[in-house]
């Protein structure tokens, strides 16, 4: 079981994810651990130099990929388990 739970979280490092805000204006990838490894504002979300907006819209995409990854994690655990409950939780 050990050496399964590794070989996942070997696994979920090279897959991303990626959560969005805006319609898309503001796009954050993240890795299936929920590592942050790039964002992407479209100049469009510049346009109205409303920085408060483009925090709120950033804070939005970031949480959109944790949870998008938090996801991919529950689903690849779930498949080591073969479906069981299991007692305790895992970290990522």
């Amino acid at each position: 079981m050990q050496g399964r739970l590794t070989q996942m979280q070997t696994e979920l490092a090279e897959q991303s994810v990626t959560g969005s805000a805006g319609g898309g204006m503001v796009k954050v990838t993240a890795d299936g651990r929920g590592q942050v490894r790039t964002v992407s504002i479209d100049p469009a979300a510049l346009a109205d130099a409303d920085v408060e907006m483009l925090e709120d819209l950033v804070l939005a995409a970031v949480s959109d990929a944790q949870r998008r990854a938090e996801e991919l994690y529950r689903s690849e655990l779930k498949k080591i388990a073969g479906g069981m409950p299991l007692p305790f939780q895992f970290p990522i």
